[in-house]
């Protein structure tokens, strides 16, 4: 068995087929142990930290940082026996055991330099089909001798003794001529009446020095030539700096390429919006109960260490809706609908490389402090660039958290393979009508948005007036509904 083991780029979740090398965390001669994490990866769903899978000595690293390397690819080839003696190296330096064996596909993309001196075939000066030399378009004259018809008296080509040729010297470039009036001879730029007046008045246009666009000779000039009165000196004129005209280019542009997490939400929401139905609704709730609710909460002694955000209550208000209406926790499968009991509550996540859904597995069984724990884990994970691809997969149903922005609701579209998402809005002091008088609460709106294949319109009406009436008195729900 041999001691140089090949690592192969592992599929990390999902179907994924490629990842992108962000840190190598050892480098070629480092001494690993099993598990060390080696390599830190990014995918379609997040950075990871792949470990090793045995211990041993670095031999080769096969893809720099910042490649992308497809599923099943050698990224890494490790000596698990160091102990044993030197190992044969191929010309890359890394073992030839170790190395992946090279497609048809790769060796004809190998490119032979050509030999000192000469031209590779196809390029400028280059050999050309037919014994032609290739020129910048076309090709240029055959490098063999040009044939033709033999005449009569002709002497045979066999029998006349070739004629040593002597080398043609390069052409060179004659110096310009300069006239004594020190202008370079060269075409004279006139126009044809000037032309007639100079010859009239009998003045060589070639010795004058043109005042006109582009230096051409004008009526004036010649005319000063012809009475001998010599040009005016021009004044001296300071030109006012152009007015920069703005460019649309490239120059202005920035071209980001689409890869990892955004690259994938791309996908899932192109696939998702043109997929699944999407109808949205929107219920504005006087949210000051709830609000009041969290001071009070955040004032327990249990409960001081804990971070405490309207978010908690909306998941709460969310999970509790699903079980007085199951229906919304499903998934269209095609020729059936499959209603889930669990939950995994996704919360949208904002990150520096695009955003992820991370999703709270089976959410309807924690507690309230459990559930605001969870969240708060999630949270920082996702922030850190942490989060596993388990993580992201599997969810149920998501909430959305646009208020952060300072966004009031959105339309928000439904992550693949979900039947309802909720955007809710930031929380506002507003005049509203309370017990007959207006008086100034604090106001959210909530944005449902639904499969409608899966939830009609009573359905996703229903589900957001509870997440509501929660949100709007959480004790009073809380004691009618448990």
């Amino acid at each position: 068995m041999s001691r140089i083991k090949t690592f192969n780029l592992p599929d990390l979740g999902e179907g994924l087929t490629e990842g992108e090398i962000l840190a190598w965390l050892v480098k070629v001669g480092d001494d690993i142990e099993l598990n060390q994490p080696i390599v830190e990866v990014e995918t379609a769903k997040a950075a990871v930290e792949i470990p090793a899978k045995w211990a041993g000595r670095v031999q080769a690293i096969f893809h720099p940082e910042g490649s992308t390397v497809e599923v099943g690819v050698p990224i890494i080839a490790i000596d698990t026996d160091p102990g044993a003696g030197p190992v044969e190296e191929s010309t890359t330096g890394a073992p030839a055991s170790a190395l992946p064996t090279p497609s048809a596909a790769s060796l004809a993309a190998v490119e032979v330099a050509p030999a000192e001196g000469m031209v590779e075939p196809g390029l400028i000066g280059g050999a050309a089909p037919g014994g032609r030399t290739a020129v910048l378009v076309g090709y240029g004259p055959r490098n063999a001798p040009a044939k033709r018809r033999a005449r009569k008296g002709d002497v045979p080509a066999q029998a006349a003794a070739p004629a040593p040729v002597a080398p043609v010297p390069a052409p060179v470039a004659p110096a310009p001529a300069v006239n004594g009036n020190g202008r370079v001879s060269g075409p004279v730029l006139a126009k044809p009446p000037v032309r007639k007046l100079a010859k009239d008045l009998g003045v060589d246009l070639a010795t004058l020095t043109g005042s006109g666009p582009l230096g051409s000779i004008t009526r004036e000039d010649v005319q000063r030539a012809a009475s001998g009165t010599p040009a005016a000196a021009e004044p001296l004129t300071v030109t006012a700096p152009a007015t920069s005209v703005a460019s649309f280019g490239a120059d202005r542009e920035q071209r980001i390429p689409v890869k990892g997490v955004r690259k994938l939400t791309a996908e899932n929401m192109a696939r998702s919006a043109f997929t699944a139905p999407h109808v949205t609704e929107f219920l504005t709730v006087d949210v000051t109960r709830a609000m009041k609710a969290l001071d009070r909460l955040r004032d327990r002694r249990e409960w001081r260490d804990v971070r405490v955000s309207p978010l908690l209550l909306v998941a709460k208000a969310v999970l509790l809706a699903v079980k007085r209406h199951p229906m919304v926790n499903s998934t269209w499968a095609g020729d059936e609908i499959v209603v889930k009991e669990y939950v995994n509550l996704g919360i949208a996540a904002a990150t520096e490389r695009g955003l992820i859904v991370p999703n709270i597995k089976d959410a309807g069984r924690l507690s309230l402090r459990e559930l605001a724990d969870a969240m708060t884990g999630l949270v920082q994970t996702a922030k850190s660039g942490k989060t596993s691809p388990a993580d992201m997969s599997g969810g149920t149903l998501t909430i959305t958290n646009v208020g952060v922005f300072g966004v009031d609701t959105g339309t928000p579209i439904l992550p693949p393979g979900e039947s309802a998402i909720l955007a809710f809005g930031a929380v506002r002091e507003q005049p509203w009508v309370h017990k007959g008088k207006v008086k100034p609460r604090l106001v959210t709106t909530l944005g449902l948005s639904f499969d409608h294949r899966i939830i009609d319109g009573e359905l996703g009406s229903k589900f957001l007036r509870d997440i509501g009436d929660f949100l709007a008195d959480p004790e009073a729900a809380l004691l009618a509904w448990t």
